[in-house]
């Protein structure tokens, strides 16, 4: 029903019942499924009916996924991948031809990047970056043979925000395809397609599971594009597993009222370390220091559940930090219930050169700070004696 609020959509759009009557969507663990006749097999494979006929192109279970999120983002349709890299890289593939130009964000994620940069260009297909501090010159960054506008908000570990209203209106003007990373944010706190994205992309390994579980992503937005990604993901074989699809859909119900305890363990760390005196700098969205504060009131229902700060005295003493924290894990995930610290430089967005590092202001003393679903008390009590 199109007149629900998403939380209840996520937790009521279920695969239909089987004549076992059961309450809890199943697990549907086959690789491929039967056909009443030969001329049924004819039909499903020529699209004439509907039906499942392998799991590399559909399954019960991960279209139940698909359509959850769907519903969350107003989307009209989705395809989900075996994590949230394939997705992105399925989209980009599956909408771009030799020859085409894509304007990103200077802001991304470090395996993002190296897609436009390293593995694009051997097919001939280049791309450019804009500055989300001088969005008065994209225009002119803009080329005849543009066809995607690819932005990350909040991104990742900086957490600049972009204004979608501002890029729905520029993709419109000149035609272009935009594509919104939406990881950070979640659809519980923002939904790019109401602004005019056409294609909205997540990893669901971080906070769509939430208990850092399983590998998994998914592109949903209007049917017209994602036909031609799901045509990329069908031949291409980066297929989503039935289980983790199952797991993913079951965590979607319980997404607003973690992502709230998330985002409100996040803000008091926030305030709390900007009063640090060995914190150089605390940045996040809802924080009014944050330069875009104004942006993320307004596009955000709160501010998501990562903070990144840098800590004076440049890498030594963050990695100080990192190795005398108790409680909050080291690891490169982040969306999990329990809070992760990671030293971007040194791992997510190392093989950024120092000046693309620079650029986007990840400097040797940032750490990005995950923040999880314990007591906040104990979250900054961890923090607060690592800093010591």
């Amino acid at each position: 029903m199109r007149d629900q609020q998403p939380e209840t959509k996520a937790i009521r759009n279920q695969t239909e019942r089987t004549d076992q009557k059961e309450h809890s969507t199943p697990l549907f663990l086959t690789s491929s499924f039967v056909f009443d006749s030969a001329e049924h097999a004819r039909a499903l494979f020529a699209k004439e009916v509907e039906g499942n006929v392998y799991s590399r192109y559909s399954n019960p279970n991960v279209d139940e996924f698909v359509n959850k999120m769907c519903g969350m983002e107003d989307a009209e349709t989705g395809v989900a991948t075996a994590s949230g890299m394939s997705s992105i890289f399925s989209t980009l593939a599956g909408l771009l031809e030799q020859g085409d130009h894509v304007l990103a964000c200077r802001s991304l994620f470090g395996s993002s990047h190296q897609i436009l940069s390293g593995i694009l260009p051997k097919w001939g297909i280049d791309f450019s970056y804009g500055s989300i501090d001088d969005t008065e010159s994209w225009e002119s960054l803009i080329q005849d043979n543009t066809r995607i506008l690819f932005l990350e908000t909040p991104s990742n570990p900086g957490l600049d925000l972009i204004d979608l209203k501002w890029a729905g209106k520029l993709a419109e003007t000149h035609n272009l395809i935009l594509i919104i990373d939406n990881c950070f944010a979640t659809p519980y706190l923002q939904q790019p397609m109401k602004y005019g994205a056409d294609v909205v992309l997540h990893s669901a390994t971080k906070f769509i599971d939430g208990q850092g579980r399983g590998l998994g992503g998914i592109a949903v937005g209007k049917e017209r594009y994602i036909d031609k990604i799901s045509f990329f993901c069908r031949h291409s074989g980066p297929a989503l597993s039935p289980f983790n699809a199952w797991m993913f859909s079951k965590s979607l119900e319980t997404l607003p009222m973690r992502m709230d305890r998330h985002c409100d363990n996040a803000l008091t760390l926030a305030e709390t370390l900007q009063e640090n005196t060995n914190v150089e700098w605390v940045k996040y969205p809802f924080l009014p220091s944050h330069p875009q504060y104004g942006l993320a009131k307004k596009q955000m229902k709160k501010g998501g559940g990562v903070v990144s700060i840098s800590i004076k005295g440049g890498y030594k003493a963050a990695k100080n930090f990192l190795d005398n924290l108790k409680t909050i894990s080291l690891s490169a995930n982040l969306g999990d219930s329990r809070s992760i610290a990671t030293h971007p430089a040194s791992t997510t967005h190392s093989k950024l050169t120092e000046e693309e590092r620079q650029a986007v202001n990840i400097t040797p003393g940032m750490v990005r700070i995950a923040v999880g679903l314990e007591a906040i008390g104990d979250i900054i009590t961890d923090v607060e004696q690592a800093l010591r």
